[in-house]
């Protein structure tokens, strides 16, 4: 098992991470540069400063604002459509129990009672799960994928998965998509796109993004070919569904048919038909809704986090899934191997990181998920300290996020560090060498530093960097940087993801609880 005491030491103060070469990270000065030999192998990315000063967050808008006069104009039955898409049954019986027109007496009276019995429901719910009593800024800011969501100029970045393109998600909601071969930089801007909390590009596409927002998934439609540098709202596709709301997490299948939809209020998974706006709900009972969304890159099987002590992983052709119980806490994040044989994933309130591995007979267990009957620790990224010329250095905690590169060969991770006395939260990131067979294996490489003051918030691989991998690091400055991880890659090319059907079955199968290796 791997543990921080493994690491070199951290980079010494005034440094910053340059690139990885023979296993190891470099560190220098913020105006050195590449070798001349490695410089052609990096792409021309834009290395992006975003500062907090320019964007302006929107303010916060209450659930029953709505715009006067011209809403009550329209006949009840307008109105109580409109109260079903914004807010589901109860904006329905709120809508008939306020209704003033005559001759609806009893139904206000009948709407009022059954008000009255949901939101008692809902308050005996949200003790079950207290996050449903958080507003949907904080239930965002609670489970995004980035450490400050609510305080970070950046909120979300996507890699797309072909070329040298990235869509940055900003803290006014505007996203910026920079693209390597171009000096246009469009910038969407949509009424719709509040509070985006994750994007994703569409596989096997030029220049469709989805967008996670406050009240719905956008999906762009951008010609790449366009000069334009704001391209209409008309690009954008609207999907919503009653009670799918904030929507905090998107996922792909590897094969570009389907997309995932997952909101923490939600007990249901929604796999939408983009072209023809169609969703199919993966329900269950329990966990209080959906977190957080990582398809295999097979396209075999999906994770899906719960709010609660429970995450499940389902299979992507007869839509069955298990079901696995953690000990502590909820499941925080996790990602696949590249042949979808291997989940890592950490628990909120846990230093560890946990292995699952499954079934590499895929092909002989259709309808069954395959996954083995323990999770095993594989890291302990509890705190240690480092002795150091410059002084002592403490560096451990709980993972926040976690992303593996394309080759399987590079894992790294942002740990959120022990709260100091002044109450401040310092974040690092560690990066492991890994390989996945014929034995797992799971090693120290060293930690990335950023600019003096800077703390990581987002992290990402180039989904296709020839010469190894390279990682993204979104600051909590506003800074975007790209390391280069130089080395040669072992991997065997995977075959093309294979299709996947609407679901039409959905069922559950409990596991036991972890193990330690």
């Amino acid at each position: 098992m791997c543990t921080l005491g493994l690491f070199p030491p951290p980079p010494p103060p005034g440094d910053v991470t340059l690139y990885e070469l023979n296993n190891a990270l470099v560190c220098g000065r913020l105006s050195e540069q590449l070798p001349l030999s490695f410089q052609s192998q990096v792409p021309d990315l834009p290395v992006l400063s975003l500062p907090k000063e320019p964007l302006k967050a929107h303010g916060r808008q209450e659930p029953s604002a709505r715009p006067p006069f011209i809403h009550h104009r329209e006949s009840p039955w307008k109105r109580c459509l409109s109260a079903w898409r914004d807010a589901g049954l109860c904006g329905v019986l709120r809508e008939v129990a306020s209704a003033e027109e005559e001759g609806l007496r009893w139904l206000r009276t009948g709407s009022s009672h059954a008000l009255a019995v949901c939101r008692w429901l809902s308050s005996l719910h949200g003790s079950l799960f207290p996050h449903l009593s958080l507003t949907s800024e904080d239930m965002i800011a609670a489970f995004s994928q980035a450490v400050d969501w609510a305080g970070c100029p950046v909120r979300a970045f996507a890699w797309h998965p072909h070329t040298n393109k990235f869509a940055v998600a900003l803290l006014d909601d505007s996203i910026r998509v920079y693209n390597s071969s171009s000096a246009t930089v469009p910038s969407l801007k949509h009424r719709l796109q509040r509070n985006v909390a994750s994007m994703a590009w569409k596989p096997l596409c030029a220049s469709i993004l989805a967008v996670a927002c406050q009240s719905c998934v956008l999906v762009w439609h951008l010609d790449p070919t366009s000069l334009s540098t704001r391209p209409s709202s008309g690009c954008a596709q609207v999907l919503s569904y009653p009670g799918h709301s904030p929507v905090t997490s998107l996922a792909w299948a590897p094969s570009g048919e389907r997309l995932l939809s997952a909101s923490p209020v939600d007990t249901a998974m929604l796999v939408w038909d983009v072209p023809t706006e169609n969703c199919v709900q993966l329900q269950w009972f329990g966990g209080g809704g959906v977190t957080f969304l990582a398809w295999s890159p097979d396209g075999s099987k999906v994770l899906a986090a719960t709010p609660s002590a429970v995450f499940r992983v389902w299979e992507a052709q007869m839509w069955t899934c298990e079901r696995w119980p953690t000990i502590r806490g909820r499941c925080q994040t996790g990602c696949w191997s590249p042949d979808g044989s291997r989940l890592l994933f950490t628990v909120l309130g846990e230093s560890v990181i946990y292995s699952l591995s499954f079934s590499e007979y895929r092909g002989e267990m259709q309808g069954q998920v395959g996954g083995s009957k323990t999770a095993s620790i594989v890291a302990d990224l509890s705190e240690t300290t480092f002795e150091t010329i410059y002084g002592d250095k403490r560096i451990g905690g709980e993972v926040h996020s976690m992303v593996w590169d394309p080759t399987g060969e590079r894992l790294a991770v942002i740990i959120r560090g022990h709260p100091d006395s002044a109450g401040s939260q310092t974040e690092n990131i560690a990066v492991f060498r890994t390989r996945n067979s014929p034995v797992f294996e799971l090693l120290p490489c060293g930690f990335v530093r950023g600019e003096h003051g800077a703390r990581p918030q987002i992290i990402a691989f180039h989904p296709c960097f020839p010469r190894g991998a390279l990682l993204t690091v979104c600051w909590s400055s506003g800074k975007i940087s790209h390391i280069p991880f130089f080395f040669v890659s072992a991997r065997v090319p995977l075959a093309s993801p294979h299709r996947s059907p609407v679901p039409v079955v959905a069922s559950v199968r409990e596991q036991p609880l972890f193990s330690e290796l």
